[in-house]
């Protein structure tokens, strides 16, 4: 792989994470027409890992109002929003066993590669999407509970598959459940902090054999670029989910979808 690759990549990476168009369909699709079909998983997973830092910069207050609000259970204190963090990370807690299930599940499919399969769910992502405009909900995080972390970790857990939007199904799912938009947008990155760092763990035994195919500096180079794009399309993202535009992404991924099992 070339510094060029690993920097289109992380680009696409960086683009697709955030807007609900499946970053992992689209670097199927887009490895599989540079005929770099046998990148490691974990090069993929290292581009998430870029992302995931984009994340907990956007989200650093509400992380650190989490964490805050545990140390104080932990010390027997209480502070007025300490209520609302608690049971946000108790919702993410539900909602990732939900997902690890169910990913772990789908994952052993071996569905991570099939070009076809990835057209066919991009034009499933954009019905969702579609959908997804009839939901507005009024829930905040105080009025959340076991509802929203099944519906949202099942989602999340059907969001492995390549093709599917894992931030926009799962922002879908949350809209679905009845949380607000701006909610639904914040949650679903909370939700893919422990999806993303689980899905690491499980992938680092392997993380010798990447470095023998992929040179260091090549990597950090595909993590930069997903870094950068990720932190500018992330903030494009919050601004449509506000709005209620998410569907506009429908228009992208269902001619994409119909396209690639015409002609490919």
């Amino acid at each position: 792989m070339t510094y060029l690759n690993a920097i289109i990549l992380g680009a696409v990476q960086g683009l697709a994470e955030f807007l609900p168009v499946s970053s992992s369909g689209h670097l199927v699709v887009l490895q599989h027409f540079m005929n770099l079909e046998d990148i490691p998983l974990l090069f993929d997973i290292l581009l998430h890992i870029a992302t995931l830092f984009v994340v907990f910069i956007i989200f650093r207050e509400r992380i650190w109002r989490v964490i805050k609000a545990l140390i104080h259970y932990a010390a027997g204190r209480r502070e007025d929003d300490d209520r609302e963090n608690i049971r946000l990370f108790l919702i993410i807690l539900l909602a990732t066993v939900f997902t690890g299930g169910l990913g772990l599940f789908l994952e052993k499919l071996g569905l991570e590669k099939n070009v076809k399969l990835v057209f066919s769910l991009f034009i499933v992502t954009g019905v969702i999407l579609l959908i997804s405009r009839m939901f507005k909900g009024e829930k905040d995080y105080r009025s959340s509970g076991v509802k929203q972390g099944i519906i949202t970790g099942i989602a999340q857990g059907i969001g492995v598959l390549p093709g599917i939007s894992r931030s926009g199904i799962t922002i879908s799912a949350a809209l679905f459940s009845g949380m607000s938009r701006e909610q639904a947008g914040e949650f679903s990155f909370l939700l893919s902090i422990p999806a993303i760092l689980g899905a690491l763990i499980l992938q680092f035994k392997d993380a010798g054999s990447l470095f023998e195919d992929i040179s260091i500096p090549v990597v950090a180079a595909g993590m930069i670029s997903a870094f950068i794009v990720g932190l500018i399309s992330l903030k494009i993202l919050l601004k449509l989910i506000k709005k209620g535009n998410l569907f506009y992404f429908s228009f992208y991924l269902i001619p994409l979808g119909i396209a690639g099992l015409i002609f490919y």
